[in-house]
């Protein structure tokens, strides 16, 4: 069995009021599950790491601990940054980063293949309409006193 996951992070301000969205598809691109979660302060790389190991959590609680060790999964992230850390293209600089990675590696140990992809933000809509449908309603919801 093959997942596409689709995954987006975003944050109003960079550093600012952060969201993520995952959408999990087959590999013909229907629907299995859809997340979004509020993050509170984060930047915007930040939300991208955060989104895909909320992601990586989700599917292991969906399909189990055996079923993940056969799929194959392909995160697909329009963040070329994150991208290319996780293939180790480009060095991790910032410390706070560098731990996030490390998370997502520890949490590979319990998955079998896992490919990281990049895509232009145009093949990422869900997603990032997820990320930004949580941000206008954590929005909403904040009140001046």
């Amino acid at each position: 069995m093959k997942l596409i996951i689709y995954t987006d992070g975003g944050a109003r301000g960079n550093p600012g009021p952060a969201a993520i969205g995952i959408f999990v598809a087959d590999e013909k691109g229907a629907a299995i599950k859809k997340y979004s979660q509020y993050l509170g302060e984060k930047t915007n790389n930040e939300a991208e790491y955060e989104a895909i190991i909320f992601a990586l959590k989700k599917v292991k609680a969906l399909f189990g601990k055996e079923k993940i060790k056969k799929m194959e999964i392909e995160i697909r992230s329009d963040s070329e940054l994150i991208v290319n850390q996780l293939n180790h293209q480009f060095k991790i600089e910032e410390e706070h980063l560098q731990k996030l990675f490390i998370k997502i590696w520890n949490m590979l140990i319990d998955f079998g293949e896992v490919k990281f992809m990049y895509v232009p933000r145009e093949k990422n809509k869900e997603a990032d309409r997820l990320v930004n449908e949580c941000l206008d309603g954590e929005a909403s919801t904040q009140k001046l006193i």
